[in-house]
């Protein structure tokens, strides 16, 4: 309620008070600082007159010469400049002005005094004196024998005129903001058209309205925005078409999925039921044929276990990846200990080459990853080496001199129970989802993967990296 009783100012007036406001600030210091710095600029003038006049003065004091007769023969620079002689005690030996009796204060702490002790010269612009009650400018300069000659002019007029700030400055500063303001309330104007015209579009398009394109636009960044929000529909309707399609595929793979786990269950599931009636209907079977069919049970088993353990990690994947459970892994110690296990089951060389990394991710995932390319390359390429490497942004390659892949097969060695060789694969124990988990952890840890086969193959994908705690090895 407060806020209804407002009143609100257009976007116009907004944006023209706000850059009038910084225009307006940004002449007001400028000018400020103009006219200080032009005061000062006479200051330093009238003060390199007076010093002037003090140095003559010194120089005839070290020639022996009186200060009255000085004072007397060289005049004074200003009018009414009462010149003053102070010994290195602070007290005044001399002054000009008959009409005053010589101050008994000291003067050594005097602004003046003190810089022209200290540096050899100095001057205070402004100060009232205690002799006479009038204020005077004061430059002073230390001769010999600790002695300082100090000049002060008077503020009459003449000097007052003489240290003001020139103000034609300040009206050419004046008639320089009125034109900036004119041109920022012409600009302003001109933003405001077309934000009025682009917030009557966006209002038309939230409330689900058709748009005419009945108003021009200039051709300039709104102009593009406006055109944006006419193609919004259309984008719109796109991206509800594709949500669509992409809702069905996904029911077409679950689909497939499960036709293709129950095509998968029942060759090692009917081999299970032969073996198990076999033994049951003939128990005089020999030891040594009773343990080949034991053994084909436990490799049928084996083989039904990690197609579940697959399924199930690959299902956990498409359904719930933002809810995995992620933190910071040494990614160079995971590798190294699955080589260390991979090399005491084959005789295959495995060579390492990756410095230290750290990611953020899924200790399980990120295991599968390696464990299903040494174990493919163990199973079927008849690989003698396999190399591992990776750069410190996360980039690896791992390549074994193998039998490679064909290259009609290598764009589906990423699907869904997709075989190479059915038969030996089968007869090897594999699922057919191990590159398909992979593609899909790869993809979970920021990265993706291709294959390539020349003289081998060769595996290339990134993960993305955790820098700031990654360090070199």
């Amino acid at each position: 309620m407060v806020m209804a009783g407002r009143i609100r100012l257009s976007f116009q007036m907004r944006v023209f008070l706000t850059v009038l406001a910084l225009c307006w600030l940004l002449v007001g210091v400028f000018m400020v600082l103009e006219y200080h710095r032009e005061k000062e600029f006479k200051t330093s003038l009238l003060d390199a007159r007076l010093q002037m006049h003090n140095d003559r003065i010194i120089e005839d004091i070290r020639q022996g010469q009186h200060i009255e007769d000085i004072v007397a023969r060289i005049g004074v620079p200003v009018e009414g400049l009462r010149v003053t002689l102070i010994d290195k005690d602070g007290n005044v030996v001399y002054d000009n002005n008959r009409h005053a009796a010589l101050p008994p204060t000291n003067h050594n702490d005097r602004p003046e005094i003190k810089t022209a002790r200290a540096y050899g010269a100095g001057h205070a612009v402004e100060r009232l004196s205690e002799s006479d009650d009038v204020n005077y400018f004061y430059s002073a300069r230390l001769g010999s024998n600790g002695m300082v000659v100090r000049s002060a002019a008077p503020y009459t007029h003449t000097l007052v005129d003489f240290l003001k700030a020139d103000s034609s400055l300040l009206w050419i500063m004046a008639a320089l903001t009125l034109v900036m303001s004119l041109a920022v309330f012409l600009s302003t104007h001109t933003i405001s058209q077309s934000i009025t015209r682009l917030h009557r579009f966006a209002q038309k398009a939230e409330r689900g309205e058709r748009i005419y394109n009945d108003e021009a636009f200039p051709n300039d960044e709104l102009g593009s925005i406006a055109s944006n929000i006419v193609q919004l529909y259309v984008q719109r309707d796109e991206q509800h078409r594709k949500a669509l399609m992409l809702e069905q595929d996904k029911i077409r793979l679950k689909k497939q999925l499960t036709n293709n786990i129950n095509h998968e269950l029942k060759t090692p599931v009917a081999s299970i039921l032969l073996c198990l009636d076999l033994l049951d209907d003939h128990p005089e079977l020999a030891s040594d044929k009773k343990k080949e069919f034991m053994q084909k049970i436990r490799v049928n088993a084996r083989r039904l276990n990690a197609l579940l353990k697959d399924v199930a990690t690959i299902t956990r994947m498409d359904e719930g990846a933002k809810l995995i459970r992620k933190e910071n892994i040494d990614l160079t110690a995971l590798i190294c200990e699955i080589v260390e296990e991979e090399r005491l089951r084959t005789d295959m060389t495995i060579s390492l080459n990756v410095p230290k990394l750290t990611i953020y991710g899924n200790r399980i995932l990120l295991e599968s990853i390696f464990r299903n390319l040494i174990d493919n390359a163990i199973a079927y390429s008849g690989a003698t080496e396999m190399k591992i490497t990776a750069d410190t942004d996360g980039n690896f390659t791992i390549s074994d001199n193998g039998c490679g892949i064909a290259s009609e097969h290598l764009p589906h060695i990423f699907e869904r129970f997709y075989r190479v060789d059915k038969g030996r694969s089968r007869a090897a124990g594999g699922t057919g989802l191990g590159l398909s988990i992979v593609r899909n952890a790869v993809a979970i840890h920021g990265g993706d993967i291709t294959a390539e086969s020349a003289g081998g193959l060769t595996y290339t994908f990134r993960l993305k990296v955790n820098k700031n705690v990654t360090k070199s090895s």
